[in-house]
């Protein structure tokens, strides 16, 4: 009797522990902030996808352009259909891996993210620094990074261009849950 108990507990934390391999969250946040001359363009994003895979480290976050929110209205339709043009290219992607990812602990730790980001059909390698942590129940990555406009081939009309910073400050804030069917 006393085995198979202990092997059902031994099943049920394998179980467990299987079912851990994978954080998700679908409510990421996202944000950028053009510093312009006239006026600055800040906008947030709410419903950022990205699944942690805690085997290897591997990451992939996805963005729909359209859930990016302005404080006006006109600047979220010059950004979606004139810049981004999300009809087109309706997402940002990432995919990469977070070095020294099996060195983690419930201590925040500085690591580096890298990877490929894909902006308006453009790929580029990139590396990031981003803060993490990481428990039993949550792994936590923040960061910030520049975006070259000209890098994803996103052109800013001549009669505004003084409006919009060439470069593109870009954070993030994801809190992952372990991923559960």
């Amino acid at each position: 009797m006393k085995h198979i108990q202990l092997f059902i507990a031994l099943l049920v934390c394998v179980l467990a522990a299987h079912g851990q391999e994978k954080f998700l969250t679908k409510t990421g946040n996202a944000s950028f902030f053009s510093d312009g001359i006239i006026e600055d363009i800040k906008a947030d994003n709410s419903r950022v996808l990205s699944i942690i895979d805690t085997k290897d480290g591997s990451i992939a976050i996805a963005i729909l352009m359209k859930s990016f929110m302005f404080e006006k209205s006109l600047m979220q339709e010059h950004f979606n259909e004139n810049y981004v043009e999300s009809d087109t290219y309706p997402k940002a992607t990432f995919k990469g891996v977070i070095k020294d990812f099996e060195t983690l602990s419930t201590t925040p730790k500085d690591v580096t993210v890298a990877g490929d980001i894909t902006i308006h059909g453009v790929t580029k390698t990139v590396e990031i620094r981003a803060k993490i942590t990481k428990t039993d129940d949550h792994i936590a990555l923040t960061g910030n990074f520049p975006i070259k406009l000209v890098d994803f081939n996103i052109k800013i009309p001549t009669i505004v261009i003084k409006n919009i910073a060439e470069t593109v400050a870009v954070n993030f804030d994801l809190d992952h849950k372990p991923y559960t069917k």
